[in-house]
């Protein structure tokens, strides 16, 4: 599903209501996160059958099996995930983080990363000109 993060803009949500993140370390068609990372971020996983998008959800969902035989959601081939230190809808609080080896950003809604809350890669800071 879709809802309006009031610093992310829209993003994508489980059923619940939680917000779904997509991991820096994984490459399409495979999830990078297995052992403790996958404490911290759960895989989005179906029982079975194909994940169904609600409204205003872009792009192709589809699954990945995990290693232990879960069926992992994924939109556009990158496999998604839950925060669990987000504890009730609307919670953010993975945005951003740089942990098991890569950024954590929260799904946006029409694809890609969302339009502001926190850059996901640092700025460097220009050197001043030589002589200065």
């Amino acid at each position: 599903m879709v809802a309006t993060n009031s610093t992310l803009g829209s993003i994508l949500v489980n059923a619940q209501g939680m917000t779904l993140y997509v991991f820096g370390g994984d490459t399409p068609g495979t999830s990078n996160c297995s052992s403790a990372c996958s404490q911290n971020w759960p895989a989005l996983t179906v029982a079975g059958g194909n994940p169904t998008a609600g409204s205003g959800v872009s792009g192709t969902l589809g699954t990945i099996t995990r290693s232990d035989g879960t069926k992992q959601v994924t939109r556009d081939g990158m496999p998604l995930y839950t925060f669990a230190f987000d504890k009730q809808p609307g919670d953010a609080n993975g945005q951003g983080l740089n942990e098991f080896g890569g950024i954590w950003t929260a799904a946006a809604a029409g694809g890609g990363a969302p339009t502001s809350g926190g850059a996901t890669t640092p700025t460097p800071t220009p050197a001043p000109p030589f002589g200065y």
